[in-house]
């Protein structure tokens, strides 16, 4: 019986696939420019005067001259490189303790016979349709009696339990790892600890680079976590840190863009750095259920 030729494309065809993909990627990319192009205009620039088209065109998203004095102004207006040393630290918390967290309690589910496994991970995975608006007043009035109240610990201390969609991407992605490589070291006389450590871990990088940069960027754009739980200014994240400069100084649109671009910038260039390790993760953790 014959094969069918994998369908190839020539290059007339490659170049109109690739067209039509930047044609769609353009009304995605037009707010990035235009805050790109805002952040680095005088206000005379931003603010359309009378009689003057306001329509937004390629040329108009040229600033002239270019003022790359609004991130200097804007660093100097709110503490930016505050704001970004504490968003900082609490990505680095949160991506630690929930990678590290999940990563063993996968481990267990996907390796680890014991009574109960799957129905405890039934109930593992159900948690995932529990919205957080839910649980919110009971966690918020738990912390406050705890005397965490002010401080980065409700921000922190509960990605050190694991987190279910993290559990359930490594759990497919440890049931993927060939059994004889445990029964290897196990031969050699390691432990479960050891071999999870060891042998496993190892191979799940990709799994826990993805599950890593998910980690990282809901860190990252946390607004609703220091609204409720931060009331010291030198705590400020950028996300919350950017919505009080917004607050005050709602006016100073160049200086809201920097703000915006320092914000952003970081996510995406993240992201491109870690697009081949992400799209890895991602397609080898289905191959077993």
């Amino acid at each position: 019986m014959k094969t069918s030729a994998p369908l190839r494309l020539s290059r007339a065809q490659r170049l109109l696939v690739h067209g039509v993909l930047v044609c769609l990627c353009v009304p995605f990319i037009m707010p990035l420019l235009w805050m790109l192009s805002t952040s680095l205009k005088t206000d005379d620039q931003i603010f359309a005067t009378e009689g003057r088209q306001t329509a937004i065109t390629l040329t108009s998203l040229i600033p002239r001259p270019v003022q790359w004095s609004n991130y200097a102004r804007a660093a100097q207006t709110v503490p930016l490189a505050l704001y970004l040393k504490n968003t900082l630290f609490l990505c680095a918390a949160n991506v630690i303790g929930a990678v590290g967290s999940s990563a063993v309690v996968a481990y267990g589910f996907a390796r680890i016979r014991f009574r109960g496994r799957e129905p405890l991970f039934l109930i593992l995975i159900a948690t995932m349709a529990l919205p957080g608006q839910v649980t919110m007043i009971p966690v918020f009035a738990l912390f406050r009696a705890l005397g965490w109240y002010g401080t980065y610990l409700p921000l922190i201390v509960p990605a050190f339990f694991g987190n279910a969609f993290y559990i359930f991407l490594l759990r497919q992605f440890f049931r993927t790892l060939p059994e004889d490589l445990a029964e290897a070291a196990r031969i050699d006389g390691a432990g479960e600890w050891r071999i999870f450590w060891q042998v496993s871990l190892p191979l799940a990088r990709p799994a826990l680079a993805t599950c890593a940069l998910f980690q990282f960027l809901g860190t990252w754009n946390d607004f609703f976590g220091p609204l409720l739980y931060i009331n010291d200014p030198n705590r400020y994240t950028l996300a919350y840190g950017l919505q009080q400069f917004m607050s005050s100084y709602g006016g100073e649109w160049a200086q809201l863009m920097a703000g915006a671009c320092i914000f952003t910038l970081p996510v995406i260039a993240l992201f491109f750095l870690a697009q081949r390790t992400f799209i890895q993760g991602i397609a080898t953790t289905g191959g077993k259920g």
